[in-house]
């Protein structure tokens, strides 16, 4: 017996703070207005995808002392941008990434059950840690917490937010004009939280919304991160868009949840992707090339050079070879306010290995760094771009895709005319909505009690996968 199709989840992670957008494209339009995100809001529901995805920038970055003004700067407020929307489409998912180590579980909690209520059952939160202290000396805990004591806050933020959205089981309100009784008991929304990171208590002011609580979104590829998301999460935002890497982590995470009580279904696994499209496969890869070529402008390419070296290279020519001089290592970047710089930890040992990779290929600082950044994770003809979406789905290397187009605000619109309709031939996407929340949409159960979140590492959304 052949195993039956896999529904594939689709989503639309709007480009903003990231080197992604091709802000300089003439077909660019804004970063910030509403008419921009109302536009893509929109496309991504006129698709019928399960939800729009909002990155978080707390802090606008640097590199050298200056604003690093290369990729687009600003963004506006989560709550306000995701709250607007829900006024103006009808039934997609409304996901906000929220830092839970400048916040405070009241707060954070009573913005995402209000914004459940007000879209009608489709939030969902992000849950993410600051990773440094130039971040926080915007806020007034600053850049004091250590790494494990971060972490240990976020569990408990979780887990304190949790009580509170189950503060409310729903029953308490009758409104009966007849008897005049509006509750069924004087004391709905109690609660009392006593741990190391939060001691508080009282009523939760909001009643509980139509989802219970958000779905919740972990990303991170650490081994307490995929615990994380077995334990706390809905979804986690993979990192891995190829086949082989795919199904390891697909099969390594899907693997954790029995031991919490969960089956397969009940998680989410989600990659970042980009994608080029054109009419045919070569047009494709053309317009591919050209979009990189966009990306990794010569400026762009010396600046995240910088990330590696961590010294200041604007005197080199980005079209000619990779400086004879090592990196400076050690904790002070140039470039602050980057997650980037994190992933070279030993950034001499980077510097050797791609100078042996320019010399064997005998490429410039442009093109060195174009070869060594992220790529589009589906390029090709609508049909092409179907079928390799559909096989990594199908071979359980994915649940679906976060797609992250290059262009602001329209960038989404081909893809939701052309390979949209292609994988609803196929079968294996919807034609409607099947319900009115976000959970339904992703095919997820009512929340149930779950184990308090283990300690562990939260991180910021990956970067879209390569390949």
């Amino acid at each position: 017996m052949s195993k039956p199709l896999k529904q594939i989840d689709l989503a639309a992670h709007f480009p903003g703070v990231n080197s992604t957008t091709v802000w300089s494209d003439p077909a660019a339009g804004s970063q910030i207005d509403f008419d921009s995100f109302v536009h893509f809001g929109r496309t991504a529901e006129r698709a019928k995808f399960d939800f729009l995805f909002l990155a978080e920038g707390l802090r606008l970055r640097e590199q050298g002392g200056e604003i690093y003004d290369l990729d687009v700067v600003g963004r506006p407020d989560t709550f306000t941008v995701l709250a607007a929307l829900a006024a103006v489409t009808e039934h997609l998912g409304l996901a906000g990434t929220i830092n839970s180590t400048f916040n405070e579980p009241y707060e954070v909690a009573r913005q995402f059950a209000s914004l459940d209520h007000l879209s009608g059952g489709r939030a969902a939160w992000n849950v993410v840690t600051s990773w440094d202290a130039f971040t926080g000396e915007n806020f007034r805990r600053g850049g004091f917490l250590p790494r494990e004591e971060r972490y240990e806050r976020a569990r408990e933020f979780l887990d304190t937010a949790r009580e509170l959205f189950d503060a409310w089981d729903g029953g308490e309100i009758l409104a009966d004009p007849v008897s005049g009784e509006f509750l069924r008991d004087a004391g709905p929304g109690a609660f009392a939280h006593r741990g190391e990171q939060f001691d508080i208590s009282g009523h939760f002011n909001v009643p509980r919304s139509p989802q219970g609580r958000p779905v919740i979104f972990q990303a991170g590829d650490s081994d307490e991160g995929r615990e994380f998301a077995a334990a706390a999460a809905d979804a986690i935002f993979g990192r891995y868009g190829t086949l082989e890497e795919g199904r390891a982590f697909y099969a390594d995470v899907k693997g954790r949840l029995g031991r919490y009580g969960r089956t397969p279904d009940e998680l989410k696994i989600l990659p970042a992707a980009t994608f080029v499209l054109g009419d045919t496969d070569a047009e494709a890869r053309e317009l591919a090339r050209e979009v990189r070529l966009r990306q990794v402008s010569g400026a762009t390419a010396i600046k995240r050079l910088e990330h590696v070296w961590n010294r200041d290279l604007s005197g080199y020519d980005p079209d000619g070879p990779l400086p004879d001089v090592d990196p400076v290592p050690g904790e002070n970047t140039i470039a602050l306010g980057r997650a980037s710089v994190r992933m070279h930890r030993d950034p001499v040992a980077v510097a050797r290995e791609w100078r042996e990779r320019a010399a064997a290929g005998g490429l410039s600082i442009r093109e060195l760094v174009i070869e060594t950044t992220e790529r589009q994770s589906f390029v090709g003809s609508p049909l092409t771009v179907a079928q390799g979406i559909d096989a990594l789905v199908q071979a359980d290397a994915a649940d679906g895709f976060i797609l992250v187009p290059h262009l602001t605000p329209g960038g989404l619109d081909a893809f939701a005319d052309t390979v949209v309709p292609l994988l609803q031939e196929r079968g294996v996407f919807r034609r409607d909505y099947e319900g009115p929340t976000l959970r339904d949409h992703l095919g997820l159960s009512a929340p149930r009690a779950l184990a308090p979140a283990p300690a562990l590492a939260l991180a910021p959304a990956p970067a879209p996968a390569r390949g």
